[in-house]
């Protein structure tokens, strides 16, 4: 009988550009790492990283909290979080952890749950960062790939990436507000032009045919978004000048990552993504930042294993 369960999830990209809270992507730039121990009773959570430990506040704490009312679980569990996703910077940082922390308990507690059950249980730690529930992180860092979220009912569905698709990240040196999410949802449109809709419809649509006909060019460069990003990208210092240097250098597409301010490169196996790197890096620079940069592809989903 297993009493600990270690369970690690990728970071994921949402959006897509014009796939606003529909579209994600797991990436391997970055993994959390989540073990779960059975205990008698309580939510103890253990972590040297900067997080609540207050399970009422803290994403992994949320989701089991909801997991062991739902499933009526007898008993509490210890949570032990190691943090590999950069918290606050559009790459699902709450997302992997409440991801990683749906699989374990699951693996755990032999619930033998379908993914659309594991998402929702994941999506509840939402609430800790955002404030509200969102599922095309977690989708994607439960599942892997490519995911299209629907909700009311939810209904997750997964497509398996081209295996040429290969994605540029800069993650750019700023401070963060705390609640980055809620700021970035504050500036969006309360109302679009029909017009507009289409044009981010008819991106959308081709993103996912990309997805279907594993055509990373497709995907590439349908990854043009009218009505999100305008509204976000006053919010990162120099985005023109990255995503301009970026199409120049051979990007295929170039949108902000998730809710920002981490911007994302999309192109293929054949793309001299060095290049890519470079000329993001020398964007940011223009604005007197400077960024991390990540080179990475699509990633499986959370992977549990018992430890004890």
């Amino acid at each position: 009988m297993a009493f600990s369960v270690t369970a690690k999830a990728p970071s994921s990209t949402a959006n897509l550009g014009p796939g606003f809270d529909v579209f994600g992507l797991a990436l391997d730039a970055f993994f959390d790492e989540i073990t779960l121990t059975k205990k008698k009773h309580g939510i103890k959570i253990i972590t040297s990283d900067l997080v609540p430990t207050n399970p009422k506040k803290n994403t992994a704490g949320l989701v089991a909290l909801h997991m062991i009312k739902k499933f009526k679980i007898k008993g509490g569990v210890e949570i032990k979080i190691r943090k590999g996703v950069p918290a606050g910077f559009g790459m699902g940082s709450s997302a992997a952890s409440a991801a990683a922390t749906a699989v374990a308990f699951n693996h755990l507690f032999r619930l033998n749950l379908d993914a659309n059950t594991l998402v929702e249980c994941a999506g509840v730690g939402e609430m800790a960062s955002a404030g509200s529930i969102h599922y095309d992180n977690v989708s994607a860092s439960v599942l892997g790939g490519f995911v299209i979220v629907r909700t009311n009912p939810l209904d997750v569905i997964k497509i398996e990436p081209p295996n040429d698709l290969r994605l540029c990240v800069a993650v750019p040196k700023l401070d963060v507000p705390p609640k980055k999410t809620e700021v970035s949802r504050g500036v969006l449109p309360k109302k679009i032009t029909l017009a507009d809709s289409v044009v981010n419809l008819s991106n959308a649509a081709a993103i996912v045919a990309g997805f279907v006909q594993k055509d990373s060019n497709l995907i590439g460069t349908s990854i043009r978004d009218i009505i999100v990003e305008p509204a976000r990208q006053h919010l990162i210092p120099g985005f023109s000048a990255v995503k301009k240097n970026a199409l120049r250098a051979g990007a295929l597409g170039v949108t902000i990552s998730g809710a920002g301010p981490s911007v994302i490169a999309f192109a293929t196996k054949k793309s001299d993504m060095q290049k890519i790197a470079n000329s993001m890096k020398g964007g940011f620079a223009s604005a007197r930042t400077d960024c991390t940069i990540l080179i990475c592809k699509p990633s499986n989903g959370a992977k549990a294993q018992r430890t004890t």
